[in-house]
């Protein structure tokens, strides 16, 4: 199985959360690549990524999850997926640390008002397309206890049937992990073969 994991806000490919899925869904590849925090570039890097890795499943969490959200056509599971990202990131005006070690070695990067616009532009699109396919090969899985994003209901206006809690917060651990979500990406890679 191939995975292409997108992490959340300040983060990078090397969160937890990407070796969690390389331990339990072995044996399996599982790409995480360190998104921008610029739209278009992370847009960019993410539609090449599927293009070139051709994952049978995208696993985003957070802002990842509305990266995810975003790429049609692909079977997908959302953890705790922001939907409101230009919201949320206007709360991060100005110089941002990163959370988790990126590849290229940078430690800040900027948020601006121009990129929470051109998020807000993306969201104004967001539930664009979406059909019967789309939204069976979309689940939505959110933490009972998310101190930092609350997204279930517009997710499940929109994704009707799809969307599951779990106990747990924002950042799920490697038990939440195996117990609540694994088998949500195992049945929807299964009934989509």
């Amino acid at each position: 199985m191939r995975i292409l994991f997108i992490h959340g806000f300040a983060s990078s490919g090397s969160y937890k959360a990407a070796d969690a899925l390389r331990i339990l869904c072995r044996p399996c590849e599982v790409l995480a690549p360190d998104v921008p925090i610029d739209p278009h570039q992370a847009l960019q890097l993410l539609t090449r990524s599927c293009r070139d890795f051709r994952p049978d499943v995208v696993v985003g969490l957070s802002l990842g999850g509305f990266w995810a959200q975003k790429l049609r056509g692909m079977p997908k599971v959302l953890i705790n997926p922001d939907l409101h990202v230009s919201t949320f990131l206007r709360t991060r005006l100005g110089t941002n640390t990163y959370l988790s070690p990126r590849q290229n070695a940078d430690t800040t990067f900027e948020v601006t008002a121009a990129q929470c616009d051109a998020y807000h532009a993306l969201e104004l699109t967001e539930y664009d397309s979406l059909d019967e396919a789309e939204i069976n090969r979309t689940v939505g899985m959110f933490a009972t206890h998310d101190e930092l994003i609350h997204c279930h209901d517009v997710f499940a206006a929109h994704y009707p049937g799809q969307a599951f809690w779990y106990p747990g917060t924002h950042l799920p651990n490697f038990g939440e992990l195996r117990q609540h979500i694994l088998p949500h990406i195992m049945q929807l890679t299964s009934a989509l073969r």
